[in-house]
């Protein structure tokens, strides 16, 4: 992956929108740096660490799992 993204490949690997790009840049979420007239690039590293921090370790006794958002299924193979 490049050092720096261009706002639309940030969003795209994050599967967001450019809008919600420039919102976590200004909340800090995202690390970003102007260059040229104003250009924002956003910077890899701050992506990776975003999804590091939002990680789920295991789904079925995370917060989705108590709050009822995933349910066991189980399915009959026949």
């Amino acid at each position: 992956m490049k050092a720096l993204l261009r706002v639309d490949e940030a969003a795209a690997a994050l599967a967001v929108s450019r809008w919600t790009i420039y919102r976590w840049v200004e909340q800090g979420r995202l690390e970003g740096t102007k260059i040229g007239h104003g250009t924002l690039r956003i910077f890899a590293h701050s992506i990776d660490r975003l999804v590091e921090q939002n990680r789920i370790e295991d789904v079925s006794v995370g917060a989705f799992a108590q709050s009822g958002h995933i349910a066991s299924t189980s399915v009959a193979v026949q």
